[in-house]
């Protein structure tokens, strides 16, 4: 069993079911049964395999930025305003550098991470609030890397909240606000920014529970005894509120 970061931003976005616990977005109780929902909601979720399940390889880059809205924005009485759609994929693809001869090229051309700029757009365009990066930066090359480091810190300095999910241990002190660490599907530690150290996450990222036949303090969803052989980890930063002052939070979950 792996750490369960997936999984929890999975089923946090509707995408697998939830046997226990809730969700409060702004103070109130709210039900996410569907991805849709979570849009709804103003959440938006980039999967670790953008491939499969953030992107449609063989359509245009408009089709993939316009796609999440073409209800609400591109299509009436059972047509798409394409002119629409690809004037609004052209601003996006201005205003995140997303490196295209044009809006018209097919999507699995581009680059690992012009590939990812493009699922960020599409939620970007929902007009999302939050947002869950899971790996965001894997399979891409060192400078794109850096590209989508800041964008991120852009967007949270826009108000937008983000839940940036990743085993790159330096990604997660680089982008976070907050640490949340887990192992073996429990949380295992939060940590702050400025309590965030290598040693720390990983002190977290070991602590795995005692077997269910033990009676010590460990079993459970709580912390462990001590760090144990072998523990899987991951990194996120967990998505809080923006503040008062409008700025954005960057929380990984590692």
């Amino acid at each position: 069993m792996g750490a369960g970061r997936t999984e929890f931003a999975r089923a946090l976005v509707g995408a697998d079911p939830v046997t226990a616990g809730t969700v409060t977005l702004e103070g109130r109780k709210v039900r996410i049964g569907s991805p849709a929902d979570a849009a709804r909601h103003g959440i938006g979720y980039l999967s670790e395999d953008r491939k499969n399940y953030g992107l449609l390889l063989e359509q245009d880059v408009a089709t993939n930025i316009g796609i999440g809205s073409l209800k609400q924005r591109f299509q009436s009485a059972g047509f798409v305003d394409a002119r629409a759609m690809r004037a609004a994929a052209e601003e996006f693809i201005g205003k995140l550098g997303i490196r295209t001869p044009s809006a018209g090229q097919t999507v699995k051309h581009l680059s690992g991470g012009n590939q990812q700029k493009v699922v960020i757009a599409k939620w970007l365009l929902k007009d999302c609030d939050i947002l869950v990066f899971d790996e965001p930066t894997r399979g891409i090359d060192v400078g794109a890397k850096e590209e989508i480091h800041r964008l991120v810190d852009e967007l949270a300095q826009q108000g937008k909240s983000l839940i940036v999910i990743s085993s790159d241990l330096p990604e997660v002190l680089r982008l976070s606000h907050r640490v949340v660490v887990m192992c073996e599907g429990r949380v295992t530690g939060e940590l702050s920014a400025d309590e965030a150290t290598q040693e720390k996450v990983m002190h977290y990222a070991t602590l795995r529970a005692a077997p269910e036949s033990g009676s010590g303090p460990g079993t459970g969803s709580g912390p462990g005894p001590g760090p144990g052989p072998g523990g899987r980890a991951s990194s996120a930063s967990a998505a809080s509120v923006p503040p008062a002052d409008g700025n954005g939070r960057q929380e990984m979950v590692r």
